[in-house]
């Protein structure tokens, strides 16, 4: 009997050192501080890159305004020059469609492309008001629209300013590039006012690690960006990856291409210096993706899964830098390149999505229908 007693109350006590030290072990496991890491995401970040957009939206707003009240092809093109600013620094926002911008829909708004010009021209051959609030105007407006309003609707600069300035239809191009551009300044001060305003702090303070959690919604919609907006839109539709067949036509700023390369580039970069938590416009790093791999000692194969993360971000910075900067020519002459990028692009989507998701136990909360 004393034995029995003895064997009870060594197993209850193995029981509960074992119970103890598992819940130690979760403990260390992933006690990461996600606060931190939100706070510097939001502050040094997010709301940096936006105040950054709205204020390039502005300037290109303003000279609309110089080149719809004086059409003159030097205004045209200081407009060109200040839109195409701003294009590229929409690049560094993009991926952070979260919050305000995800409630608005802001990216769809502002960068949908190929844009359709037979919309566009309907509209404005019509003498309509376009209405961009509608969710099906989405490929009528924002940059997209814009490239097409500044470069496509004529064969010269001298032309293209004709057409704002001579025929039935010049106030109608008037009108809808003053809209769209109007636009595009109002979308981006809306959404920086908002970060600005209660959001930032719902953001921050949402530290779950769970699906509705700040850290995993962001992770998410920094992995579709780079997946769906880098690697398909700006590289694999292009050049004919699903559909077997190339597709010029889908190439960013179509109608002035020498562009699409610097805004491939730049949305690449953004995306790398999120994972590093290089604060924007600065030299200096907070707590980051890579940081969060590194606390949870994440390897693949032998391996640091944040240096092989890095180390393809530079191998995709390579590809890219190896294409002409008018994508829509390399796509005609040498598509090669591009099946080349959209390869090395894939293998960081397989490292960000799968594993890194794997090692942070975030779960995918989008459809994926390209496949991994």
């Amino acid at each position: 009997m004393k034995k029995f007693i003895l064997l009870f109350f060594t197993l209850s006590f193995l029981l509960v050192s074992c119970k103890d030290d598992d819940s130690s072990t979760d403990t260390n496991q992933d006690s990461f501080d996600r606060g931190a890491m939100l706070t510097h995401w939001a502050d040094n970040i997010i709301i940096p890159s936006y105040a950054n957009f709205a204020n390039s939206a502005a300037v290109f707003r303003t000279s609309a305004e110089v080149f719809l009240e004086n059409p003159s092809v030097s205004n045209l093109e200081n407009l060109r020059e200040d839109y195409k600013a701003a294009y590229i620094d929409f690049q560094s926002v993009s991926m952070f469609e979260i919050g305000p911008a995800e409630t608005i829909g802001f990216r769809g708004f502002m960068n949908t492309y190929p844009t359709n010009a037979t919309a566009i021209e309907n509209i404005i051959q019509s003498f309509e008001t376009p209405n961009l609030e509608l969710p099906s105007s989405r490929d009528a407006q924002g940059f997209p629209a814009t490239d097409y309003l500044l470069y496509g609707i004529a064969d010269s600069d001298a032309a293209i300013v004709d057409k704002y300035l001579n025929g039935d239809q010049a106030t109608s191009y008037k009108t809808y590039l003053d809209k769209v551009s109007k636009r595009i300044k109002d979308l981006s001060a809306l959404v920086l006012n908002d970060w600005n305003d209660a959001y930032r702090d719902d953001f921050v303070s949402n530290t779950s690690s769970s699906s509705t959690g700040s850290v995993d919604r962001l992770a998410n919609d920094f992995i579709i960006h780079f997946e769906k907006y880098i690697r398909s839109a700006k590289v694999g539709i292009p050049a004919g990856v699903f559909s077997g067949n190339k597709e010029p036509q889908t190439v960013e700023s179509y109608y002035n291409p020498t562009l699409s390369k610097s805004l491939l580039k730049e949305a690449l970069l953004a995306s790398k210096d999120f994972f590093i938590g290089k604060s924007f416009g600065q030299n200096t790093n907070g707590p980051s993706f890579k940081d969060y791999l590194d606390y949870m000692d994440a390897i693949k194969e032998t391996e640091s899964l944040s240096d092989l993360i890095l180390n393809k971000y530079q191998e995709n910075e390579n590809r890219v830098e190896e294409l002409q900067d008018n994508l829509l020519s390399e796509v005609q002459n040498n598509n090669t390149k591009m099946l080349d990028t959209y390869d090395s692009l894939q293998e960081n989507v397989i490292l960000l999505k799968i594993d890194m998701l794997q090692a942070l136990s975030i779960s995918v909360d989008y459809v994926d229908t390209d496949g991994d």
